[in-house]
């Protein structure tokens, strides 16, 4: 299987409910060749309706999170751990990350990223499941934001989600310190 493969399988899936009220499953773009992956959680709306991955609200603070850090999504590879919109934005089901991580293993074993970065919660409680790391508490994954984890000679560095700027935008000051990291972790 290659990209394309992957990629078709994606757009076609039907292995849980979420393809009945999507309109986009979203594939991961940028650099097939990058380093550096970022995973979010799953589309937006405006994502779901576009096919395209950080174009909406969040999108716009994404790509100023980016450019702050002198990060340009040509030389990076984002996707999500879910792959189609979840409605009213709400939480993905157990069932629905199961379902649909297995296209992220791919993508991850296609890139073979030396640098991890996951936004927010579920991407990273994801990522640390995959790799046998420590998990904390739900309460306290907050408390990982920022740090490196090394695994398999890879760094796993989870961040919180750009959203997390719309609900407080006095967070954007430490979100974007973390940003401005994840290049110097290629050094």
């Amino acid at each position: 299987m290659d990209f394309n493969e992957l990629n078709g399988k994606i757009k076609s899936c039907t292995n849980c409910r979420l393809h009945k009220s999507r309109k986009n499953a979203i594939t991961g773009e940028g650099n097939f060749n990058a380093k550096i992956i970022l995973i979010a959680q799953a589309p937006g709306e405006i994502e779901d309706s576009e096919g395209k991955m950080f174009i909406g609200p969040s999108g716009k603070i994404f790509d100023r999170l980016l450019q702050n850090a002198e990060i340009q999504r040509d030389n990076i590879y984002i996707t999500n751990l879910i792959k189609c919109y979840l409605p009213k934005c709400r939480r993905p089901s157990k069932n629905e990350i199961e379902q649909c991580s297995a296209y992220l293993d791919k993508e991850i074993e296609f890139i073979d990223p030396q640098i991890i970065v996951t936004l927010g919660f579920h991407a990273t409680r994801y990522i640390f499941k995959k790799y046998n790391l420590n998990q904390p508490p739900k309460k306290e994954y907050k408390n990982l934001f920022g740090k490196q984890f090394h695994i398999n000679e890879r760094i796993i560095f989870p961040v919180r989600h750009p959203t997390a700027i719309l609900f407080n935008p006095e967070k954007e000051k430490i979100i974007q310190e973390n940003y401005n990291m994840i290049l110097k972790l290629l050094s």
